[in-house]
């Protein structure tokens, strides 16, 4: 039988995933490692299990003690499962912007989370780095991983992550794609690649506020800035980014981070978080870019499951400004469409005349306009019907009389959807450019677009 011990030697061993919609047939293949089917559902299970476990063998952390870390989530969520198994109390310090799913997960576990300041820089002591330190400092027998510093999170991905990508692909891929947050995924996994593999390129990628990607080009040091996609970028220089290892750096924003992400999921049913979003839109701009015959392989850090309060919510993305909502038809694009000529009177004209230009164009009624277009009534062929029926008008007499008021006026720039508002009047829909009279719209007008979009 294929049984586990425990939960924690089911890390690792998660499979390879070709992607086939977001990538077009003349673009690079792409192979997306699905880190978030380990059991914690992150990448960061494997790092978690290595320094803690190395930990045990030299004695830095004892039996009862206590673990003590800063972290996104993910890593508390990987320390969490080893010392629920092996016995730790957890101790986790984590910034105000991160999910509420990743804060509950980690209680659920019965681990304490300290929620600190996201907008603070890393050395004030209101921040999650120096917060976890001072906690550490007063706990006795505490162990900190350290994560952002540590070589030991390095040598978890050069001995785990890196040999089993190569032993998937029998070292055959051309990029290696990898979200640069402590850095030691790419870091160890890149250079165990790299020396494997000296022609593969290693590509990082950095979200837009965060310092990684102007060190990597200048070695300058930028100001950073808030960004909502999480568990990626730095505001620090972490000793666990190795940048030696890096081919180049590529940033992404928040948008195109969250919508490649629920692209992901819609279109290639692989439910994975936003710092999986960022790497894959690296990835595929990058599949353009080098065409066919070559294969990417990119790393999706963590599951979608812990976002469904954020970018997996319209009404979140719609309430900062991420959504693309799709665009609706206006007024002005159905009579671009129609190209219908605007038939229209002017004051003084004879009823017979208005007669005659209404049957010669099958309409029931026209503006009346003055000599600069500005609208000043409309004449229904109901009220000559009416006058000439009363007998209280010829034909030969001025429309000035029987000209009903400019009503249901409308712009260009209108959705067409709120021409039912106006057709509820009884209306036709006058569409006006500022004072201009540009157009008619009538019921029947919207019937015909309707029908040619469904056709």
């Amino acid at each position: 039988m294929n049984i586990h011990e425990n939960i924690l030697s089911a890390i690792g061993s998660t499979p390879l995933v070709k992607l086939n919609k977001l990538v077009g047939p003349n673009d690079a293949t792409v192979l997306v490692k699905c880190e978030f089917m380990n059991p914690g559902g992150s990448i960061k299970d494997r790092m978690a299990r290595y320094i803690l476990e190395k930990a045990e063998r030299e004695g830095k952390l004892r039996p009862g003690g206590t673990i003590v870390e800063n972290t996104s989530g993910n890593t508390g969520m990987g320390v969490a499962l080893t010392a629920a198994v092996k016995g730790y109390r957890c101790v986790f310090t984590m910034p105000d912007k991160m999910s509420t799913e990743k804060v509950n997960r980690l209680k659920s576990l019965g681990a304490q989370v300290v929620v600190t300041p996201t907008n603070v820089p890393a050395e004030d002591p209101r921040s999650y780095y120096e917060t976890a330190k001072r906690i550490h400092r007063e706990t006795p027998g505490a162990f900190m991983l350290n994560q952002y510093h540590n070589p030991d999170n390095i040598e978890a991905h050069y001995r785990s992550t890196g040999p089993e990508i190569y032993e998937q692909t029998e070292g055959r891929f051309d990029f290696f794609v990898a979200g640069m947050g402590t850095g030691g995924t790419m870091s160890g996994a890149g250079k165990f690649l790299k020396e494997k593999m000296p022609g593969v390129k290693n590509v990082g990628v950095d979200p837009e506020g965060s310092i990684y990607a102007e060190y990597f080009r200048s070695g300058k040091m930028v100001e950073p800035h808030v960004y909502k996609v999480e568990g990626i970028g730095e505001d620090m220089l972490c000793a666990a980014m190795d940048f030696k290892v890096l081919d180049d750096v590529r940033t992404v924003n928040d948008q195109q981070s969250f919508t490649m992400a629920r692209r992901l999921a819609r279109e290639e049913g692989i439910f994975a978080g936003g710092s999986s979003g960022a790497a894959v839109h690296v990835a595929v701009q990058l599949a353009k870019e080098v065409g066919k015959g070559k294969t990417i392989v990119v790393v999706l850090p963590d599951s979608g499951a812990i976002y469904m309060s954020k970018f997996y919510s319209d009404e979140w993305m719609r309430d900062n400004g991420f959504l693309e909502e799709p665009k609706s038809a206006t007024v002005g694009d159905m009579l671009r469409t129609r190209g219908q000529q605007l038939i229209w009177a002017q004051k003084g004209e004879r009823i017979g005349a208005v007669v005659e230009k209404m049957r010669e164009h099958g309409i029931s009624q026209m503006p009346v306009l003055d000599a600069q277009g500005r609208g000043e009534g409309m004449i229904h062929e109901v009220d000559l019907l009416n006058a000439l029926v009363a007998a209280t008008h010829k034909m030969q007499d001025a429309i000035d009389s029987i000209v009903a008021p400019l009503q249901g006026a409308v712009a260009p720039g209108t959705p067409v959807t709120k021409l039912r508002e106006v057709f509820a009047q009884d209306n036709v829909a006058v569409v006006k450019d500022g004072e201009k009279v540009v157009g008619i719209v009538t019921k029947i007008d919207f019937i015909e677009h309707l029908a040619s979009r469904q056709g």
